[in-house]
């Protein structure tokens, strides 16, 4: 493992792996580099890939007040480790946060993101709203567990899903990094594309999901990603759409791997 100090002093963890132009691994809700460990190890062949622990996760730190910025400012602690350059990824809500970094104007050479959850139904941004006053509700009063609970039920998970959740062996330390679901709302915004920053979106940008249908965990139908990634790739200077057939929110990194490597090698 090892470690950059942010410029607000926060030391950030990260796994360095692989051989090649640098990839810098940006992970969504509820997970720590752990969560990106797999496609790490089939990205590693061609590129060299840094796996971070967001701040707030893992074994990097967290410095508050938080704000977007930081985590941009994460991310370019990270690409000046790298070298000055790298690619981005980033998946789910880590895709907005690499999305806005991007828009931020970060030396960004390519950059791909998969799923990325704005919610362009007609209710959307109300629901959005109930979602972000009701999360920051529980986490001020320190009730991390339900707080992780009503992510899940956002996301589509059942009452049932939610209690095998809760007696799972993982569910500690998902109630640890509950707070970070704060961080996530806050890289979506109100809930849709920022379609005045993804403008100024200079990089060449990948812009995939997955093609299993209505059957991926998450509330909104079964079109609620592909409507979120046309928006994106409509609003993102000459950016490239792709399906990857048969995969679904929670990507098989065997199948998503050869994808990035095509597009960031083009």
């Amino acid at each position: 493992m090892h470690r950059v100090t942010a410029k607000d002093g926060t030391s950030i963890a990260y796994e360095r792996l692989g051989d090649g132009p640098a990839i810098i691994l940006v992970g969504g809700a509820t997970v720590d580099r752990s969560g990106n460990a797999q496609l790490a190890q089939e990205l590693s062949g061609r590129f060299t890939v840094y796996n971070y622990d967001r701040r707030g996760r893992g074994d990097s730190g967290d410095t508050l007040p938080y704000a977007v910025e930081r985590e941009i400012e994460d991310i370019a602690a990270l690409i000046a480790e790298a070298g000055g350059a790298a690619h981005l990824f980033g998946a789910s809500s880590g895709g907005a946060l690499a999305l806005e970094a991007a828009a931020a104007g970060l030396p960004i050479a390519k950059l791909a993101v998969y799923e990325v959850p704005y919610n362009l139904a007609p209710d959307g941004r109300e629901r959005w709203r109930e979602y972000v006053a009701r999360l920051h509700t529980l986490l001020a009063e320190g009730r991390r567990g339900d707080a992780f609970a009503l992510f899940m039920v956002t996301a589509g998970a059942t009452e049932e899903m939610v209690e095998q959740a809760r007696n799972s062996p993982a569910w500690p330390g998902l109630e640890a990094i509950a707070h970070t679901l704060a961080y996530d709302a806050a890289c979506l915004g109100d809930g849709r594309p920022p379609a005045d920053r993804l403008v100024g979106v200079a990089c060449p940008t990948l812009v995939a999901t997955g093609g299993a249908g209505a059957d991926s965990f998450v509330g909104g139908g079964g079109d609620f990603f592909d409507r979120a990634a046309d928006a994106i790739a409509a609003f993102v200077p000459g950016a490239v759409r792709e399906i990857i057939e048969g995969q679904t929110h929670m990507v098989d990194p065997k199948a998503l791997a050869p994808v990035l490597a095509r597009f960031l090698r083009r």
